[in-house]
């Protein structure tokens, strides 16, 4: 509790009004990659408290759209349609493409961690399987071009999805932003340009060339 009222981010987000901490990781993440423009359809995969959402809906700058979804309740920011369900369930997951309407999503934000039981092996799974989830929707919802950034723990199943991510981003990358705590595993993964269904189609036939 010390550490944690004594914490630069946290004095910071009391001062300049955000939820919590974590917004200062996806405004050193943003202001890198740029990822979040006016105009865009963004969606938050656990964004309770909304300090993500309250990042986002400051750089669409009124011109946009941000659906956000978590299990817990969260209070409402101007702009933001929530949608409470735990994603792991298909209802959950119907409910936010209801939301969508069809149209197709700009960018992905994914700040996820299950109910910790303390048991290593079993945290790092229930992490990986949200993980895998969050990118099994991005696949699906975004545009050609289109960015996915999620929170991974450095363990079991870590290279895996980095390996999966490469078959379908241009680019990955990892993220390491000032405000995670050092002593923490956890990393972000960056997905850059959604490669369009076309080149993925043209990979795959010249793998198959290959064998």
């Amino acid at each position: 509790m010390h550490e944690h009222l004594n914490d630069e981010f946290v004095k910071r987000a009391q001062r300049e009004g955000y939820r919590a901490r974590s917004a200062y990781k996806l405004i050193e993440i943003d202001e890198k990659d740029q990822l979040i423009k006016p105009g865009m359809t963004v969606v938050d995969l656990g964004a309770t408290p909304g300090s993500w959402s309250q990042v986002v809906m400051q750089r669409l700058q009124g011109k946009g759209q941000v659906i956000a979804l978590d299990l817990l309740e969260m209070q409402p920011i101007n702009g933001v349609a929530f949608i409470q369900g735990d994603f792991r369930e298909e209802v959950t997951l119907h409910a936010l493409e209801k939301k969508l309407n069809g149209k197709s999503v700009d960018l992905v934000i994914a700040d996820m961690a299950p109910n910790m039981s303390g048991i290593n092996m079993v945290d790092q799974a229930s992490s990986f399987y949200l993980t895998e989830l969050a990118l099994e929707f991005s696949l699906k919802w975004l545009k050609p071009e289109g960015n996915f950034l999620v929170k991974v723990f450095v363990g079991t199943g870590f290279d895996d999805m980095v390996r999966a991510m490469r078959d379908d981003f241009e680019k990955v990358v990892t993220r390491k932003p000032k405000a995670s705590r050092d002593r923490s595993s956890e990393l972000y993964l960056l997905g850059l340009r959604r490669k369009s269904p076309s080149d993925e189609v043209v990979v795959e036939s010249a793998a198959s060339l290959l064998k």
